[in-house]
């Protein structure tokens, strides 16, 4: 081949490869408008226009290119794609650009492995034992036991104590539930038609259990099973103040939220399973079908409408049983793999940044749940959506559908109703805050929420960048 002194053909194809490799953008656009044809041409080791971008990482050169119709599955003298080229030096943006451009395959930058994780209220002391809540007759019994435990609650907050030898962590002053016998609730389990009762199951068996329980228990002891059973009992806020006079260091655990923070892990999933149904018995007071007076059966798990010709009555009506709304909550990841996407509301604390959320409509998937509401809260476009983990989240009753998404966009125009302001935070930014570096930039969640780990989750899989 000629010298490129002499070739004006070679020459020009250096200068595009020069000019995709230091990244000047503006050049090559006006290069290739003169020259389309030289889009796709290679140098002597094979490498195109689209390689040398890959090579050094400018990412919009690549774009450009590929929206200019170059060909990324060109191969070079070591047979590498441009891809393979992204991957081997570390461009996320480039290598989820070049595996996700319409080949319905999974961005480089969510191809991390995904590890089992449960969050804070997704622990418990209970099996729940749904079997035993149509057995009236057990359940009648095991009301009476001494070894039952029983959580009150007054206007859904519940009754706590202080935990001053808890052994976790001190960033939240800690709590423990009251744990009451059935002689403590003795007046007011006489007064059902006043008061709500739930069944939330019985202490978990297990051998060698580190589990924190209510009372040592022997099957022999008894004629019965040998399983300790716990209730939820709600009582309304008259009954409830008069409860507690008498009984110093007991309260009730209000506002909610972040009050609800500080129990136990194990605990506060109970907190979680109870809340849940309670708030769902206060809120429904009526059939949905017909309007008429409903009753509490099967534990507290059902309403039955008590008018003996009402519809619900046949078939399965899911009014009938406690509800649960799925929410999704996403960390969204910057086309570069390199910063997320964080947001806040107008109701959070001064300099709090978190992932964003929405509810899943009816009839729709959880992925595109996902890019509906990032979309609509922050103008950004998501393309693949991975599951993380979930968290139920008792206010009222939510599941907490935890995912990260791989944004295909970068402009930000906030709906100014559901955010006041979105941003793209670098990881570096996200580990000085972590890690307690930063704390006068921006706060995000408590460790309790799953958006917390969603962030920790996206910084361990980028722990490499």
């Amino acid at each position: 081949m000629a010298d490129n002194q002499g070739n004006p053909k070679q020459q020009l194809i250096s200068e595009l490869h020069n000019l995709a490799a230091i990244g000047d953008l503006a050049r090559l656009v006006a290069l290739l408008s003169h020259s389309p044809s030289l889009i796709n041409e290679s140098a002597k080791n094979g490498w195109t226009a689209l390689m040398y971008a890959a090579r050094n990482g400018h990412f919009e050169i690549a774009q450009t290119l590929l929206e200019k119709g170059c060909d990324k599955f060109i191969t070079n003298a070591s047979n590498q794609t441009a891809l393979d080229i992204a991957r081997f030096w570390g461009y996320k943006n480039i290598a989820n650009l070049l595996s996700d451009a319409k080949d319905g395959l999974q961005p480089f930058l969510l191809t991390s492995p995904v590890r089992e994780h449960e969050n804070y209220f997704s622990k418990t002391l209970l099996d729940r034992k749904s079997e035993k809540r149509v057995d009236s007759k057990w359940l009648n019994v095991k009301q009476k036991q001494p070894t039952t435990v029983y959580i009150l609650f007054s206007n859904l907050n519940p009754l706590v104590a202080s935990d001053d030898d808890s052994k976790e962590s001190s960033r939240f002053p800690k709590t423990k539930l009251c744990r009451l016998c059935y002689k403590e609730v003795e007046e007011y389990l006489k007064q059902l038609e006043t008061v709500t009762l739930i069944f939330l199951g019985v202490e978990l068996q297990m051998k060698d259990s580190l589990l924190p329980t209510a009372h040592g228990h022997d099957s022999s002891e008894s004629e019965d099973d040998g399983l300790v059973a716990w209730f939820a009992l709600s009582v309304d806020a008259a009954a409830g103040d008069r409860f507690i006079q008498g009984r110093p260091g007991c309260y009730y655990l209000q506002p909610p939220m972040p009050a609800l923070l500080q129990l136990s892990e194990y605990e506060a999933g109970v907190i979680a399973q109870a809340r849940s149904v309670l708030a769902w018995d206060n809120r429904y007071k009526f059939c949905p079908t017909c309007g008429s007076a409903t009753k509490l059966e099967d534990g507290g798990y059902r309403k039955s409408c008590l008018k003996e010709d009402c519809a619900s009555h046949h078939g399965i009506h899911n009014t009938c049983y406690p509800r649960v709304d799925p929410v999704v909550i996403m960390q969204v990841i910057h086309p570069d793999g390199n910063h997320c996407l964080l947001g806040r509301k107008k109701t959070f604390p001064p300099h709090m940044y978190s992932c964003l959320a929405g509810f899943v409509e009816p009839g729709e998937t959880i992925e595109n749940a996902v890019r509906r509401e990032v979309d609509e809260e922050s103008g950004v476009k998501v393309g693949h959506v991975q599951y993380v983990s979930c968290q139920p989240w008792p206010m009222p009753s939510s599941l907490m559908i935890g995912c990260i998404a791989a944004a295909v966009s970068t402009e930000i125009k906030v709906d100014n109703i559901e955010l006041e302001e979105a941003r793209w935070f670098s990881r570096e930014q996200v580990v000085e805050i972590l890690n307690k570096r930063n704390q006068g930039a921006f706060l995000v969640p408590p460790y309790q929420a799953i958006a917390h780990q969603l962030i920790k989750h996206w910084i361990g899989m980028s722990a490499n960048l």
